[in-house]
């Protein structure tokens, strides 16, 4: 079997490389299991293992990156999910902070609640996405990745999303009754905002969920579910940055990535948003 490609392995020193100590656990998580348009997020987590190989130095090497082995999403999907609610639960009762490469957008489900078994409290969820995944069971599935926010606002997680530009009318719905907090995609884009303010009732501690469809696909055009009119590169950065203040994050997903055959650009601009990212955290 051959070793896990490390996240930014070409730049850490060997000190920093280490399961037992680094700060950061990078979980990839090549789920496939319940998309409904484009295919391809199964090569998601090793597409940006790969490009990150090309990124530069930064000061999270010095705080530790480790990645681990890949969750199996050969086994049923809910097996899978639970197998990576537990190494989240894990990790973050170790102090740790958990990265997980998507794959698709249902498993946050699993690793919002890890970070939550571990606290034993609820936690506020910070979504970027051109996405609302508000839908009520979609297609049957009540794990389905159009369906993830949904399930977690049920459960007791507050949320508030950044970038929406697609949305149902039961998901508008939704957001009204459960008080979701919403910063949609064509009032940041139009308007140019690049900071916004979270009440001060929304959750100290909180999970970062990056769907990659959130950017523009002019910027990101390799994701399942493309949407015009997305953030900008540099916007993005600084709305989670805005959100990230005052605040702990305690792990971070970045899904959906499905890599197109000769596109460099794409999984390169996911890895070096991941790196900007936990800069930040």
């Amino acid at each position: 079997m051959k070793d896990q490609i490390q996240f930014l392995g070409s730049e850490l020193k060997l000190w920093e490389n280490l399961a037992q100590s680094s700060k950061f656990q990078i979980i990839p998580c090549p789920m496939e299991k319940t998309v409904s348009y484009g295919v391809g997020t199964s090569l998601g987590p090793q597409a940006i293992l790969e490009a990150s190989q090309e990124l530069e130095r930064s000061s999270i090497c010095a705080e530790g990156i480790f990645t681990r082995s890949a969750v199996d999403c050969a086994n049923d999907h809910n097996d899978c999910l639970h197998d990576l609610r537990k190494q989240v639960s894990e990790l973050v009762a170790d102090h740790k902070f958990p990265v997980i490469l998507g794959g698709e957008h249902s498993l946050t489900w699993a690793a919002v609640n890890g970070i939550s078994d571990a606290l034993d409290e609820k936690i506020g969820i910070i979504q970027v996405d051109a996405h609302a995944d508000l839908r009520d069971c979609y297609e049957g599935n009540p794990h389905s990745h159009a369906s993830v926010m949904n399930l977690l606002v049920k459960e007791g997680h507050k949320l508030v999303s950044l970038g929406v530009r697609a949305i149902c009318e039961q998901e508008r719905e939704f957001r009204e009754e459960y008080a979701v907090i919403c910063h949609d995609g064509e009032d940041l884009v139009r308007s140019h905002i690049h900071s916004i303010d979270l009440p001060e009732d929304f959750p100290r501690r909180i999970y970062l969920s990056f769907d990659l469809d959130g950017l523009d696909p002019s910027v990101m055009p390799a994701v399942g579910t493309p949407v015009p009119g997305g953030l900008s590169y540099y916007q993005c950065i600084d709305l989670v940055k805005s959100c990230l203040s005052g605040r702990e994050c305690l792990g971070l997903d970045l899904v959906e990535l499905a890599p197109v055959h000769q596109d460099l650009v794409s999984p390169f601009t996911a890895a070096c948003l991941l790196q900007r990212l936990l800069q930040l955290v």
